[in-house]
């Protein structure tokens, strides 16, 4: 499985529910901080990108980016820095 890290930054209308539905729709997700989820799945960015823009407006702006291995961070909640220390180990391996 591929690790993808989703930021997005809703504009006007700022339709969250829909959104989080959207991730929280595939089987492994975290959410590390207020505007960033990370996710695991087989897609592709593009499908991934297609997928969560369909309930998104047309001026919202989304960022889909692959996780490889590597990563650091800072004050996240523990169960949060756990499920990506796994996350990012299996999709190093």
């Amino acid at each position: 499985m591929k690790v993808y890290q989703i930021d997005y930054d809703l504009r006007k209308k700022r339709d969250y529910q829909a959104l989080y539905e959207r991730i929280q729709s595939y089987s492994n997700w975290c959410r590390p901080l207020e505007s960033t989820w990370i996710i695991s799945t087989t897609q592709s960015a593009a499908q991934v990108r297609d997928y969560l823009a369909a309930v998104m407006d047309g001026d919202d702006g989304l960022l889909v980016t692959r996780l490889e291995g590597e990563a650091a961070w800072q004050n996240l909640d523990p169960k949060v820095s756990a499920h990506l220390k796994r996350q990012l180990e299996t999709e190093a391996a």
